[in-house]
Formats: C-alpha cells, sequence, structure tokens
C-alpha cells in the first residue's frame, strides 16, 4: 500500500479450498522427491540441500519475556498405543510465523522488480495454526500496513529498538530482522510463535524457473511500471521474473491496495501447485534436484526447523491433514482513523479470532 492507496471500511478475505487441495499435493511431490535423493546415497546432494537452509535462534533473542508455549499431550508412544522403538511424530498444537521477503539479495530483487538494495523487507505476512491433532489449520493474513504498536525488541547488533506507537506492521522486520517480526506479532496476538519460517522471494522466483515456469489468467490488464509488469488479461505463461513481478504488483489493479494483490498471490501458488503436480519429478532426478535446491535455498528458519529432518518431521505429523480442513482468512481490520491509506485491526473482531487459535 502506497500513499495513494484508499480502501473501505471491512477487509477480511476466505481462499478457496481447490488451491489448498493442489497446493497439498504438490508439496508432497516435492518432499517425496527430496526424501528419494537422500535415500539413494547421494550423500553429497543431502548434505548441500541442508547447508541451504539459513536459520536465525528466535528463542535466545527473545528470551523468557514470551507467550506461554501451548501444553502438548501425550504422545502415542507415551500412551503405550506405539511401538516403544518407534519415534513418536508431533501432534500438539502449533504456531509457526510464515514472512514473505526479499532480504537474501537486495539487489538481486531490485532487478528481479522488487526491492531495492536499501535494506530487507517483509511483504506477506501469515500465522499458520495447527489444532492439538494436526488435522485442522487455520492461515491469517496481516496486512503489511496495519498500524501497531511495535515493541522494544533485540537488533541483530546487539542493541536493542524503542517501543513504537502506531507503526506500520512490517516495519518490525525493517528495524529488528525475524526476532521483531516474531515479537510484534506475539505482542499482537498474546500467541507465541513455536516456529518461523521466511520464504525469499528471489528464491522463489528460481522455483517457478526449475519447473518449467507457470501458466495463470489474470482478469483484467495490469500495467505496473513499479514491478515492472504489463499484461493484457488474459492467459499467460510466466517465467520466473515475471511471476515474482506478478506476486508484487498492485500498483496496476483494482484499488492498488494489497486485496488486489493478495488475489494474483492466490492465483499463482495455486498455478506453481498445478505445474509441480503435473510434473513427474521423480522421473527425472536432474530436475528433482534442481527443485529442491530452489526450495531449500529461499528459506530461513528458527533453529527448531534448519535441516531436512525436522521439516520432513513437520511435513509427516501432518499427513491427517486434509486440504477441506485448512481455512485461509485475514486478520479483520478497518481504515485507520488517523490515515486513510493505512488500516487497524477492527475490534473486538481481531481479539476474538486471536483468542480462538490460542
Amino acid at each position: 500500500m502506497t500513499g495513494e492507496d484508499e480502501h473501505g471500511d471491512d477487509r477480511e478475505v476466505v481462499a478457496g479450498h481447490g488451491g489448498r487441495r493442489r497446493l497439498l499435493k504438490a508439496a508432497g511431490a516435492v518432499l517425496a522427491g527430496v526424501l528419494v535423493l537422500c535415500a539413494s546415497g547421494a550423500g553429497w546432494a543431502y548434505w548441500h540441500l541442508g547447508h541451504n537452509i539459513k536459520s536465525v535462534d528466535i528463542d535466545s533473542a527473545l528470551g523468557d519475556d514470551r507467550p506461554a508455549r501451548a501444553v502438548p499431550t501425550p504422545s502415542a508412544s507415551a500412551t503405550g498405543s506405539a511401538s516403544a522403538s518407534a519415534a513418536p511424530l508431533p501432534s500438539g498444537a502449533l504456531n509457526i510465523l510464515v514472512l514473505g521477503s526479499d532480504s537474501r539479495s537486495g539487489e538481486r530483487n531490485e532487478k528481479l522488480g522488487g526491492g531495492d538494495s536499501g535494506g530487507a523487507r517483509s511483504d506477506t505476512a501469515m500465522v499458520v495454526h495447527l489444532d492439538e491433532g494436526r488435522r485442522h489449520a487455520t492461515v491469517v493474513s496481516i496486512p503489511r500496513d496495519t498500524l501497531v504498536t511495535r515493541p522494544s525488541c533485540p537488533t541483530p547488533s546487539g542493541g536493542t529498538t524503542a517501543v513504537a506507537y502506531g507503526v506500520m506492521f512490517n516495519s518490525a522486520y525493517a528495524v529488528g530482522g525475524p526476532a521483531c517480526a516474531v515479537k510484534t506479532v506475539e505482542s499482537m496476538t498474546d500467541i507465541r510463535m513455536d516456529h518461523y519460517i521466511e520464504i525469499d522471494f528471489a528464491g522463489f522466483a528460481d522455483l517457478v524457473d526449475a519447473v518449467g515456469g507457470v501458466t495463470v489468467t489474470t482478469d483484467e490488464d495490469i500495467d505496473d511500471d513499479q514491478s515492472h509488469l504489463h499484461l493484457a488479461a488474459g492467459e499467460h505463461h510466466l517465467d520466473g521474473t515475471r511471476a515474482l513481478a506478478l506476486a508484487r504488483t498492485r500498483h496496476g489493479i483494482g484499488d492498488g491496495s494489497d486485496l488486489g494483490r493478495i488475489g494474483l498471490q492466490q492465483k499463482l501458488v495455486k498455478a506453481l501447485s498445478a505445474r509441480i503436480s503435473a510434473t513427474d519429478l521423480l522421473a527425472d532426478p536432474a530436475r528433482l534436484y534442481k527443485v529442491a535446491d530452489a526450495v531449500t535455498g529461499s528459506l530461513t528458519t528458527d533453529t527448531g526447523l534448519d535441516s531436512l529432518g525436522e521439516l520432513s518431521k513437520l511435513g509427516r505429523s501432518l499427513k491427517g491433514l486434509s486440504s477441506d480442513a485448512v481455512e485461509t482468512v485475514m486478520m479483520p481490520v478497518v481504515t485507520a482513523p488517523t490515515d486513510h491509506n493505512r488500516v487497524v485491526a477492527r475490534e473486538p473482531a481481531a481479539t476474538e479470532l486471536w483468542k480462538s487459535l490460542r
């Protein structure tokens, strides 16, 4: 959202189930392929893919001044329903903050039509809540232009930031990195973020190229000089650079707000998921490795998820989660009374939403 953005009073989005079903199948195909690579004895490939993943120690940075962890229930093996030798999969409630950012390479992102080399930005933020048993999930999008109270945060250089009132939500990442983004979300929601996953936008472009591009249909002409994207309405096959531009564009569509961009991002995720599902990666080891390399190379996680083993365990713990049991919503917001180009949480709806996920 820019200084020219204006929108109505209440903004709330629910995603369709079809795209999520394709996304789950696509994620399963990539995970299966990675495991096949590992099992085939490709030790160097396993080492390289694992070392692609960057991590940050959120727990050490934030200390104990955080919401309490959810109390886990006894595992299957602890109650005697699984063999004592089998390592139980986690099944407790879980909260994951997922950010999309261009922090990995500013200069490259500038060439890709997005950021500049002046610093990191987080343009997409979602809280993924998995219920106890992990058979239902709620994904809550937080508009980046939401005005919030940003708490005092540790900085990567060892200092701390001052409390800031009425600042944009995405400023937390800009001033304090992942730890401040997590602390700001926890302050907003009173929910502890158990894990953190950051998806690099430049790596996303590599992933699209690795699968041979994606096909999307746009409902209107897009003419956005800022994202360097110019498309007539209709069907288009996009390479990674243009797919990334589509994920970022908003100035050339609708009212220029984040809602239009969210709609385009949903189209793009569905198209990418369909492309991965339709590609027989297991029959093409070279392409499989290229896709796996792009996926792992685009991730920064907390230290609890910074290995292929931990990511695989998380994925396997979700095997009972059907696509129809995933609900995607936007945090209820209204136009900020002090700035019609920004939004604030709509109360009491926002508080009730977060309370339902505790």
